[in-house]
């Protein structure tokens, strides 16, 4: 029994949870149902800086993140034998924060917003202070610019189109560009015809709204992304709190699938689709389980508290504005038609 024990391979917890579970909600809509997705990129920039020996044993390994990329980096770096340091703000629960320290991670919590850029823009500037201190001693995975993070989900990618085919409408929350983006790269090899649909939420600048406080979560963004590759999209979504939250307890309700809010945005988004176009096969990545969500998203009291319950009603239907930047809650679709940001942002001198 022990010769066959040490015969049998490292099997790690990012092992098994790195890919989805494929789910059928209607007939030609499909949810990509991560434990979290965030372990993906996590594991493969840290095997990558491994096998490239920009990461080798003894450096400590520091990042600037509030959700789940933080807890996959633990994770790995926890199975590796890495030392790891986040740098975070307020809005990271204290479950996750909890789950980081057990995990033998140090969070850093940066309190104080930059005037531009926000508590991501403090959170890296805090991180370049420690790197200057820590020097050669310390990896950065940079997972907003590495090709890295978009490139791994080539993975993904090829268990849909090995399951579906890969001339699919993709639907997916826009946060770092790396899931969305890097997936429908991969698509696009096999099917260059393949849609985009970016999910995003009320004053995050990706896709050209001005940066203010964002009560929904795990997308969105003060800066922006190098890895967020706007002439992929084809089409552009923005979703309210309220609605991405009801949307969240609908698709526990409806479909028994425990997800965050992020995926609650991207499946009413992706409902939508799927019943304008019959023919198309949609699929809707929920990043995350909901576990991290029970005291908010799924909690009445929270969701009364915080004014997200009255206005939260589902809509079955987005409106259409003229231009992103001028768009309002609850709901809005943009056609993005695989345009940079910067001629979409031109259009609206001459809206």
């Amino acid at each position: 029994m022990d010769a066959v024990r040490q015969s049998l391979p490292f099997f790690g917890y990012s092992d098994a949870y790195a890919l989805p579970i494929i789910i059928r909600c209607e007939a030609n809509l499909y949810l990509a149902q991560f434990a979290f997705m965030k372990l993906l990129p996590a594991k493969f920039i840290i095997e990558q800086a491994l096998a490239q020996g920009t990461l080798t044993h003894g450096m400590k390994v520091l990042e600037t993140s509030s959700g789940t990329f933080a807890l996959g980096l633990a994770v790995v770096c926890r199975e590796r034998g890495f030392q790891l340091e986040i740098f975070t703000d307020p809005v990271m629960d204290k479950g996750l924060e909890n789950r980081l320290t057990s995990l033998g991670a140090e969070v850093s919590i940066i309190t104080e917003k930059a005037r531009e850029g926000g508590y991501q823009r403090s959170r890296l500037d805090a991180l370049h202070a420690r790197m200057t201190q820590l020097g050669q001693s310390c990896f950065w995975p940079r997972q907003y610019e590495t090709p890295d993070n978009p490139v791994a989900y080539k993975l993904f990618a090829d268990q849909i189109s090995g399951m579906l085919g890969a001339d699919v409408t993709l639907v997916g929350s826009v946060g770092s560009g790396g899931s969305t983006c890097g997936t429908i790269e991969r698509l696009r090899q096999k099917a260059p015809g393949a849609r985009l649909i970016g999910v995003d939420t009320f004053n995050s600048v990706i896709f050209g709204q001005q940066d203010g406080e964002r009560k929904l979560r795990g997308l969105g963004n003060s800066l922006v992304p190098k890895n967020v590759k706007h002439e992929l999209y084809d089409e552009v979504h923005l979703i309210s709190a309220p609605l991405a939250f009801a949307a969240t307890r609908t698709l526990h309700e409806r479909h028994a699938v425990f997800a965050g809010p992020t995926s609650g945005a991207s499946y009413i988004v992706g409902r939508w689709r799927a019943r304008q176009f019959p023919r198309e096969t949609v699929v809707v990545i929920c990043p995350d389980e909901g576990h991290r969500y029970v005291e908010t998203a799924y909690d009445h009291e929270w969701l009364r508290q915080n004014g997200c319950l009255n206005e939260g009603a589902l809509l079955d239907t987005p409106s259409s504005e003229e231009h992103p930047s001028t768009a309002l809650p609850p709901w809005n679709r943009y056609l993005w038609k695989r345009k940079s940001r910067e001629a979409v942002l031109s259009l609206l001198e001459e809206v």
